[in-house]
């Protein structure tokens, strides 16, 4: 009896020993995981980034195994499609303007899902592709008075119009429309790319199982500690979190809808809570690909207006000591993009517009080279976490 007595209390204080030492343990893990960066190991890196790609193709080519009827009915339309595409006959214009679509379609979805997948740091296309593409678009309305332009070149290349147009026929609504298949596009993108939160949190709640993704162990955490959250952080992931489990669809519509950083955290949430796929998928396609993408949309043919434009440029002189040097280069260029417009073959380029040019995509090219690193750096990592986890469902079955 008394050596029970002596027992309990030391079983009690190994138990918490050993829940200290697991978490400090799984701190150290973490902090080990996130040193393995290319700058830092490169070989070890380059090494798990490869073994994580074949895990990865492996477990994707099993889950198309299972799914192998779907996989048929696709490859079956593919080879229908392949069919009518290589055929002679009147309906090629038609299968030449639904390859055109299709293509500019798949594009803008796919760098819609590059933005917000969550791989690697994610690519703010954005910024890189998006808004420069719309931003062209409004200048040269405002400088043709028309969005009638010539297809082909456009969307490659962006030409006035030969025939005559009706001065003032621009409207901020005929750009809207112009831009609206490829921002749409981007915005479902944005949409589907935020779907594997939400599998992830849905597949652990369903299983039973022990989080298999950092973010849901904090979203755990969070929940765990909610009465006692103080740090303005903390009670903003909160708030989300409540306003998507309390409202439902409305809820993830507003949060979709708007800028917001936070929203991984409702589509863990969702998953979490089990709320049913479509209302989930449906308010954040809406939120995102209607609502939002307006939003953007609008904030940037203002933005690049014409009177604004030339606004901007004329603040940019006022700048004292450098405002006029670097006043001539945003002129130069101007002008030029103004030139190629009416005469897209004219010879010599003046010099602004090469130095705006190359510095625009030197800055593109860097973005997607440590977009990429990125990538090989979040694969390596998902691979030592695969061997930590590996490790510690060894020392259980001990």
């Amino acid at each position: 009896m008394f050596l029970a007595k002596r027992v309990g209390p030391k079983e009690n204080r190994n138990g918490n020993f050993t829940d200290a030492s697991l978490r400090e343990r799984k701190q150290q893990d973490r902090e080990e995981r996130l040193s393995l960066v290319l700058w830092r190991k490169p070989l070890l890196t380059l090494q798990y980034s490869f073994l994580e790609t074949l895990v990865t193709l492996k477990e994707w080519t099993g889950r198309l195994w299972q799914r192998r009827g779907a996989v048929f009915l696709v490859l079956v339309l593919f080879s229908v499609f392949s069919m009518a595409y290589s055929i002679e006959g009147a309906h090629q214009k038609y299968v030449q303007y639904l390859e055109k679509k299709i293509l500019w379609c798949a594009y803008w979805v796919g760098l819609g899902i590059l933005s917000s997948v969550g791989l690697g740091t994610g690519l703010h296309t954005f910024l890189l592709y998006l808004g420069p593409h719309i931003a062209s678009v409004t200048l040269a309305a405002y400088e043709c008075g028309s969005v009638n332009f010539p297809e082909p070149p456009y969307p490659a290349q962006i030409i006035c119009p030969e025939e005559e147009v009706v001065q003032d026929s621009v409207s901020l609504w005929t750009i809207m429309s112009k831009v609206r298949l490829e921002a749409c596009m981007w915005g479902a993108g944005t949409a589907i790319g935020e779907l594997p939160p939400y599998f992830m949190a849905r597949a652990a709640r369903l299983s039973g199982a022990g989080p298999d993704d950092e973010d849901y162990e904090e979203f755990e955490e969070m929940l765990e500690q909610a009465q006692s959250a103080q740090d303005f952080a903390t009670r903003a992931k909160l708030a989300v979190q409540n306003l998507v489990q309390k409202v439902g669809f409305l809820g993830i519509l507003a949060c979709a809808s708007i800028p917001n950083p936070l929203f991984d955290l409702a589509g863990i949430t969702c998953g979490h809570f089990l709320i049913p796929f479509w209302t989930f998928f449906g308010a954040t396609l809406i939120g995102k690909a209607v609502i939002k993408m307006h939003i953007q949309k609008l904030f940037v043919i203002i933005t690049f207006s014409r009177h604004i434009v030339e606004q901007m440029v004329s603040l940019i002189g006022v700048i004292p000591g450098v405002g006029t040097s670097l006043q001539k280069p945003f002129r130069e260029y101007l002008e030029a993009q103004r030139t190629k417009l009416h005469n897209p073959v004219a010879d010599g380029t003046p010099a602004g517009e090469n130095w705006l040019s190359w510095v625009f995509e030197k800055v593109v090219l860097v973005m997607v080279c440590y977009f990429i690193l990125s990538i090989i750096n979040s694969m390596a990592q998902s691979y030592a976490k695969r061997l930590q986890q590996r490790k510690y469902s060894e020392e259980k079955t001990k």
